[in-house]
């Protein structure tokens, strides 16, 4: 299995970056063609996820969202002052899995990568793992 890590550096609290062209680079680096790759978000206040790439209001629309069903404003108990960025991170999750098909990631015509950052800004790693098909 080959691996690889790129650091996402954040400019805000909370924002989504889209790193499609990110991934392909490293599907192109590893020389990787076809089986499945794993992309992991090793922070408990950050997240991936695949949706729309196409239109920048998408992702503001999400970001939105996000902060208004978890508020920075609420009774939360950890002392760090960032739970609302662990809530979030939880409900996005910290991993998505893409074929990989003729070394190009398999998305739809609309789809793109997004690291999605909770607790910004800061500098985060994004591991990714290629899982060559047996076919």
């Amino acid at each position: 299995m080959k691996s690889s890590t790129i650091t996402v550096s954040t400019r805000a609290k909370t924002e989504m970056i889209d790193i499609t062209r990110d991934i392909k680079s490293e599907i192109d680096k590893a020389g990787f063609s076809d089986g499945i790759c794993m992309v992991y978000v090793p922070h408990t206040t950050a997240a991936v996820t695949i949706n729309e790439s196409a239109d920048p209001d998408v992702k503001a629309d999400i970001v939105m969202i996000m902060n208004r069903i978890v508020p920075w404003d609420a009774e939360y108990k950890h002392s760090e002052g960032n739970s609302p960025a662990h809530v979030k991170a939880t409900l996005v999750g910290e991993s998505v899995t893409i074929a990989v098909s003729g070394g190009e990631p398999v998305l739809g015509t609309w789809q793109g990568i997004f690291f999605c950052e909770f607790d910004g800004p800061r500098n985060r790693r994004v591991h990714i793992n290629f899982i060559k098909s047996n076919g």
